[in-house]
């Protein structure tokens, strides 16, 4: 983090790449970021467990933590159904056209993009002219809780050249027209080149040079200029 020559707190990621953090504090103010410290955002981890460890400090060696801190087992499907039982009502797979395929044991057990773990048995097939059918493995398309349905469909049905997102704080100032950003929709997924605009209240639409695959609503949004933290919202 650093300040800019009108005395701005600039946001920027972390040195390790592995590790950067900064996708996680898009949602930070100029005020909370005047407070805050971030002691190790220039140094890569095994720098800051080498310090650890000349100073004998006992976390020099944990292991990192890779999941959901407060889920041991990383299960994190049985955590839900044990703390929201309604949560794990009966559902079933669609399709595009809105054809049930099958059925599964609760929607919270799926993401958008997901291929493994269906328990999907049928599969879509694609049919070319001239050419044998050929069966393509289905991905989860969307989540509709209220219907408790899944959605599937082959992978060229993930991608999506645009979205809308709401909740967007502006790190700096919220840009006047349409602004070149690279824009991240997951933790780990490589920042893509695209075009962002403020909507006003609060929202924003993005538009990708390229099309993304598994554009999940609910997941942040962040859009970055070089290692800056322009801003972000939350995918509608």
């Amino acid at each position: 983090m650093e300040r800019d020559a009108n005395g701005r707190q600039r946001l920027r990621r972390g040195v390790d790449a592995g590790k950067d953090q900064s996708y996680f504090l898009f949602s930070l103010t100029q005020a909370q970021l005047a407070c805050a410290v971030f002691p190790v955002g220039d140094l890569p981890k095994d720098d800051v467990r080498a310090y650890a460890r000349e100073r004998g400090l006992p976390v020099a060696d944990k292991p990192d933590s890779q999941e959901i801190c407060f889920i041991p087992d990383n299960d994190y499907r049985a955590f839900v159904t044990k703390s929201v039982p309604d949560a794990a009502r009966e559902g079933v797979f669609v399709d595009e056209s809105g054809r049930v395929l099958g059925s599964h044991a609760g929607i919270h057990r799926f993401t958008v993009g997901q291929r493994k773990g269906l328990g999907l048995a049928e599969q879509v097939s694609s049919r070319r002219s001239g050419a044998a059918a050929k069966a393509e493995p289905m991905y989860v398309l969307a989540l509709r809780p209220a219907d408790q349905q899944v959605v599937v469909g082959p992978k060229e049905s993930l991608e999506q050249a645009s979205l809308t997102a709401s909740g967007v704080n502006w790190i700096l100032e919220e840009p006047a027209g349409s602004i070149r950003v690279a824009a991240q929709i997951r933790h780990h997924h490589q920042a893509a080149p695209a075009a962002v605009r403020s909507l006003g209240d609060g929202r924003a639409e993005v538009v990708f040079d390229e099309p993304q695959l598994a554009v999940s609503p609910g997941q942040a949004v962040v859009f970055y200029d070089g290692d800056a933290v322009v801003g972000g919202g939350w995918i509608d």
